[in-house]
C-alpha cells in the first residue's frame, strides 16, 4: 500500500514541477480517444496507447535523473551533464518510437481501407 502512495506522490510531483511531463501528459490525454478510433485490433490499441505511456515512463525516469543530478550539484560537472543528456536522449527516442507507431498505423489504415 505504501508503494502506491509513493507512486501517486511521484505522479503529482511530476505534474506540479515538470513542464515537459505536463505537456506529454496533455498530449496523451488528447490522443487516447483517437487510439480507440484508429485501432483495428486489440494489438493496435496496445501499441498506440503503450507507445504513449512509454513516453511518460521515460520522462519520469529522465526527471528523476535530473532531480538527482541537481541535488548532487548545481555547478557544471561533466558526468552529471552527460547523465542529463542521456536522459534527454532516452526521451527523444521514446517520442520517436511513439511517432513511428502512430504514423505506421495511420498509414496502414489509410491504405488498407480501399
Amino acid at each position: 500500500m505504501a508503494a502506491t502512495g509513493y507512486s501517486w506522490k511521484g505522479l503529482k510531483a511530476a505534474v506540479r514541477h515538470e513542464a515537459a511531463f505536463r505537456q506529454e501528459l496533455g498530449l496523451v490525454i488528447v490522443l487516447i480517444p483517437f487510439a480507440f478510433l484508429l485501432a483495428r485490433s486489440p494489438v493496435d490499441l496496445l501499441m498506440l496507447i503503450g507507445s504513449l505511456f512509454l513516453v511518460l515512463v521515460v520522462e519520469l525516469i529522465n526527471s528523476a535523473i535530473e532531480a538527482l543530478a541537481d541535488a548532487i550539484s548545481l555547478e557544471h560537472h561533466t558526468l552529471l551533464g552527460r547523465s542529463k543528456d542521456f536522459g534527454s536522449a532516452a526521451v527523444f527516442l521514446s517520442v520517436l518510437f511513439a511517432t513511428l507507431v502512430w504514423v505506421t498505423l495511420i498509414l496502414t489504415n489509410l491504405f488498407s481501407r480501399s
